[in-house]
């Protein structure tokens, strides 16, 4: 059960990070930490570089432990966060391409953080199956920005459940699987536009759309109102069913929302994860900068960006 005044000191991403988001049955707060950093966390986040992930499974478990560990101590030096929340998130999307080593790395784990392993790894599944049979030679048409700070999303969620119902970690979850919490700036084969991928028939209807399609806060509490409308309040999966006609999509979204009810603190790896794609040459890395006004081929691209692809252990 959670605590009613429960007050979580987390690490934000700006390093003059202030702000306490105030909240029933929980109080989250996001604050800047500006201690030394431990040795193993410098050798993670020397460089803005494609993370490696050691090859052997103890090796990886220890890694784990050290950045799931980095992430939730209020001690982390802030400009930390970006390199250990990449690091995360490429050894989950390693680990759930491998079921052997997954199931050897989870052994190899603290008890404490096996069941956050599990369903981070049971998520990314998810949109693995809902991928394409053959992965794409072509990169799309993307912009690829930074995000608004960690802090003011989670002001934009906690205001949408306080008018809504819909609770932020599930608006979070939402916002991080449609476009990296704001980081795609691009135009769907759909045509779903904006942080939060509404349509522009769907922005239009009445009591929806509010505001500018691509604002952050303008579309997170639009997302909560679609939400709501298609039934989220009584059963959130029906809820998500109508946001994306998938129970792969929903499982997913739900999976990482529990992490963060479960502990807020995970909020702040999910925020500082990166835009990856699964294409034919490999888990290529979109980094901020990233600009194509066209789609352009894998080939094409890597040429004059060959860090994008994943490095060779």
């Amino acid at each position: 059960m959670r605590s009613r005044s429960a007050l979580i000191a987390a690490v934000a991403a700006a390093a003059t990070l202030a702000l306490v988001v105030l909240k029933q049955p929980k109080t989250v707060a996001l604050a800047s930490m500006g201690s030394s950093p431990r040795q193993e966390e410098v050798k993670i986040a020397k460089a803005r570089s494609y993370p490696r992930v050691p090859s052997h499974p103890n090796d990886i478990a220890a890694l784990l432990n050290t950045v799931e560990t980095a992430l939730r101590n209020p001690a982390t030096a802030a400009g930390l966060l970006p390199d250990l929340g990449h690091q995360q998130q490429v050894i989950y999307r390693v680990l759930s391409a491998n079921p052997t080593l997954s199931s050897q790395v989870l052994a190899a784990l603290p008890e404490r953080w096996k069941r956050v392993v599990e369903r981070h790894l049971a998520a990314r599944r998810e949109f693995l199956r809902m991928g394409r049979r053959r992965r794409p030679t072509v990169l799309p048409a993307w912009r690829i920005i930074a995000p608004e700070p960690a802090q003011n999303l989670l002001t934009y969620y906690q205001k949408a459940e306080s008018t809504t119902g819909i609770e932020w970690e599930v608006l979070a979850a939402v916002n991080l699987v449609e476009t990296g919490m704001g980081r795609i700036d691009g135009i769907s084969v759909a045509n779903a536009q904006g942080p939060m991928q509404f349509l522009p028939t769907t922005w239009a209807e009445a009591g929806i759309g509010q505001g500018n399609i691509r604002d952050p806060h303008d579309a997170i509490q639009a997302a909560a109102r679609y939400l709501v409308r298609r039934g989220g309040l009584a059963d959130i999966s029906k809820g998500l069913w109508g946001y994306n006609n998938s129970d792969y999509y929903g499982r997913a979204v739900l999976l990482y929302a529990s992490l963060m009810r479960e502990d807020p603190l995970a909020y702040i790896g999910l925020y500082h994860w990166e835009i990856h794609f699964n294409a034919a040459d490999g888990d290529l890395w979109l980094p901020v900068g990233y600009h194509q006004t066209k789609p352009i081929t894998v080939e094409n691209y890597l040429k004059n960006h060959p860090t994008s692809r994943p490095p060779a252990n």
